[in-house]
């Protein structure tokens, strides 16, 4: 029976360990190097090891887990209220075993390879369109200091390589050269980031989770394969509420006095794939989409009263508890205003 609890204090050479009780009898403190910690755990009895959430945490977790320990990861914002008087590696560590001991304390499921794998392909994809975006609004820089005006996005990307491909421009000759080495990289990374949505695709369509995420309107290739990198495991929400609000799709609360006040949308979980919905949600209310919306529908309603960019929150809110239902019950996406009118 594990009776021994072990935070550490995760860094890149040198890890902190605080050792304690499942009472709180401290046990011991240990500075390790990497190789010593590993080699420390391998010979320690089987034990509860906390790790703050962080960049190699998950790492660790399975590396900890194939010694035969126990893991759980904890969120920094939760530890940081243990840590006493001064921020140091060892109140840091000691931080961790108090938090963990508290029994309404929430941890962070470890990421499995496939999933980090998966996350660092899709975060690839997000850098080249960052890059590409800035190539893109520094071409139009230049050449709105030269008297060429052009509106924001890729809409007006030809009409600036026509633009720098004629003779009669008038821009100077160092100017046309740096325009068309910026349109060149802007070249190059969309054939990247094409690569990579293909290869998204593909990974999506080899994925059962992915393909019964799709079966939702709304939800496409790049949304399916983030909640699969990004999200938890769904069993350990109690209901869609509960993934709406990790999702930070909630209003943020400053409730007192058995008053409630509710302010803008939390933001306070997973932001990529809060994005993605929003994203999905706003495809479903523009011209084309709202075809599909039937008359006196809760959604027509809302569109009735409300600004769309509320009720495109609204609609992730709720495509977010859909998804819930559809991954923990394991069936396709029903439309239940379908159902209703059926």
């Amino acid at each position: 029976m594990k009776d021994t609890m072990i935070g550490v204090d995760l860094a890149k050479r040198v890890f902190q360990l605080h050792g304690a009780s499942m009472v709180g009898d401290v046990k011991f403190r240990k500075k390790l190097t990497r190789d010593q910690f590993r080699a420390f755990m391998a010979q320690h009895p089987a034990c509860l090891v906390v790790f703050e959430a962080c960049g190699s945490a998950s790492y660790w977790a399975r590396e900890m887990e194939a010694l035969g320990h126990e893991t759980k990861l904890i969120a920094p914002q939760y530890v940081r209220p243990f840590v006493k008087r001064q921020k140091n590696d060892a109140n840091d560590a000691e931080a961790i075993v108090i938090a963990a001991r508290q029994p309404e304390m929430r941890f962070v499921v470890p990421k499995s390879e496939d999933q980090q794998a998966r996350a660092a392909l899709f975060r690839g994809r997000e850098r080249l369109v960052r890059q590409r975006t800035e190539d893109v609004n520094a071409l139009r820089s230049l050449l709105y200091e030269h008297g060429h005006v052009f509106p924001i996005g890729l809409g007006a990307l030809g009409r600036m390589q026509a633009l720098v491909a004629d003779d009669r421009n008038g821009l100077p000759g160092l100017l046309r050269e740096e325009c068309e080495e910026l349109l060149t990289q802007i070249a190059e990374k969309t054939a990247r980031i094409t690569a990579r949505d293909q290869k998204l695709k593909d990974l999506a369509a080899r994925s059962e989770t992915a393909r019964r995420l799709r079966t939702m309107p709304g939800v496409g290739p790049l949304t399916a394969l983030a909640l699969e990198a990004f999200g938890p495991d769904m069993a350990q929400f109690r209901r869609g509420r509960d993934f709406a609000a990790w999702l930070g799709l909630v209003p943020r609360q400053h409730s007192s006095g058995g008053r409630d006040r509710l302010g803008r949308v939390s933001k306070a979980g997973q932001a990529d794939i809060r994005r993605l919905l929003i994203i999905g949600a706003m495809s479903r209310l523009g011209w084309l989409g709202r075809r599909k919306i039937v008359a006196g529908s809760w959604l027509a309603r809302m569109l009735d009263r409300k600004p769309k960019m509320l009720v495109a929150i609204a609609l992730a809110n709720k495509m977010a508890r859909q998804i819930w239902a559809m991954l923990t019950r394991n069936e396709d996406f029903k439309d239940p205003t379908l159902a209703a009118v059926a």
